[in-house]
């Protein structure tokens, strides 16, 4: 008879019968329900036969009926290899720390790879900043910050990336970046006039190349010619002048250059609040950490809670590798940091200074540095439901100057 399916995971035991026709106890032992295979005839009064486990003890009581003597030779299974293997305290103690080598090993970080056709300095660069932040081999995942965290402050420390990912795979930290190409504004190439972009009213004056076309104090609106790449124009009443004094007169054609700054104006719009909340970080704060398993969160270091009223917390999730995989167990980092509720209670004069200093900062972001604010003035005031709106009128000194191409026939 052959092994029954299952009989080595649950484990089995050869059991030896001895007695007056012991091939009764086995039939005895069928007719109970208890399953026995390969049963043999050892001799005249003994035989054995194989008997699972868990029904050990059910055999007892057929022993105690029927007068047999019985013992038990051989012990098979998965539940007396694992028996004999805690009776080896010097294994077992080995085995554990081979887990836990294996877990630490598979939590540090072994390779920083930097790919991307970066040049060789702005590599360097990120090498030096990833050693600041803590990522270099040899370093506990558990203490690293995010890669999104890390990828937003590589980014804002290191100007000439456009673009940086960063992950984890397994004990390698991978990064790929894009350098940032600047790109200069396309210049109009060959001969060209400067023509206005907005309407304003002439203030300054820098003409290197070409002809001014106005002159300060003058109004100009979109579109108008300000500075002329035509020089030594022929004037279309010289019929009658000879061939030489034509080309002589011949139209020369430069790339015109110079900045027209002139006075512009905006309209802007803002809203401010007469009363504003907001949070403050005092610096103040607490770690713990704990081990995560699915909701359920064991405490492992920084026990109680921190004497502060109110409280903010930010709390990073790493999970336990084992070589390759990860487990369903996380290491949770919480910051408790303290934090403080303020509120700001303004009048409205002061209100409407904000907000002037407000619409000053929007409106230079939306033009750039090199313009000028020069003045505003308040057009309407009002108040409601706590807010003061503000139309404001914005005077600004700024280029308005813009390259056009001299196409034939202009």
């Amino acid at each position: 008879m052959k092994r029954i399916q299952g009989s080595f995971i649950r484990g089995y035991v050869r059991v030896i019968v001895k007695g007056h026709m012991p091939e009764i106890f086995f039939q005895e032992c069928a007719n109970r329900g208890i399953t026995v295979w390969n049963i043999k005839k050892e001799g005249k009064k003994t035989c054995s036969g194989n008997l699972k486990l868990a029904d050990v003890k059910r055999i007892k009581a057929i022993k105690r009926e029927k007068n047999y003597k019985i013992s038990f030779d051989q012990r098979r299974g998965y539940p007396f290899i694992f028996s004999q293997f805690l009776r080896r305290k010097e294994i077992v103690l080995s085995f554990i720390m081979s887990i836990f080598l294996i877990l630490f090993m598979s939590n540090i970080i072994w390779k920083v790879e930097i790919t991307g056709d970066l040049p060789k300095e702005i590599e360097e660069k990120i090498s030096k900043q990833l050693s600041q932040h803590g990522v270099h081999p040899g370093a506990w995942i558990f203490t690293l910050e995010s890669p999104g965290e890390i990828q937003q402050r590589l980014t804002e420390e290191i100007p000439e990336l456009l673009w940086v990912g960063v992950r984890q795979k397994g004990t390698t930290y991978q990064l790929e970046g894009v350098e940032k190409i600047v790109v200069n504004e396309e210049k109009v190439e060959g001969p060209r006039n400067l023509v206005a972009t907005k309407k304003g009213v002439i203030k300054h004056m820098y003409v290197s190349k070409g002809l001014p076309k106005v002159a300060i104090n003058d109004y100009v609106k979109p579109g108008d010619l300000l500075v002329s790449g035509t020089l030594n124009e022929v004037k279309q009443d010289t019929e009658d002048e000879d061939e030489e004094k034509k080309e002589q007169k011949e139209p020369v054609l430069v790339a015109a250059e110079g900045e027209i700054i002139a006075s512009t104006w905006y309209e802007v719009e803002v809203t401010v609040p007469l009363k504003k909340n907001y949070e403050l970080l005092t610096g103040k704060q607490e770690k713990k950490y704990y081990l995560g398993i699915s909701d359920f969160r064991l405490p492992v270091w920084g026990f109680g809670s921190p004497e502060f009223e109110e409280i903010h917390r930010d709390s990073t999730e790493t999970a336990v590798r084992f070589f390759k995989w990860d487990l369903p167990i996380k290491v949770v980092e919480t910051t408790l940091s303290e934090k403080e509720y303020h509120e700001i209670e303004r009048t409205q004069e002061e209100a409407v200074q904000a907000g002037i200093e407000q619409a000053k900062e929007e409106l230079q972001l939306q033009l750039g540095p090199d313009a000028k604010i020069t003045s505003e003035k308040v057009l309407h005031e009002s108040l409601e439901n706590g807010k003061v709106k503000l139309y404001l009128y914005m005077t600004v000194e700024e280029n308005i100057a813009k390259a056009q191409p001299i196409t034939q026939g202009d």
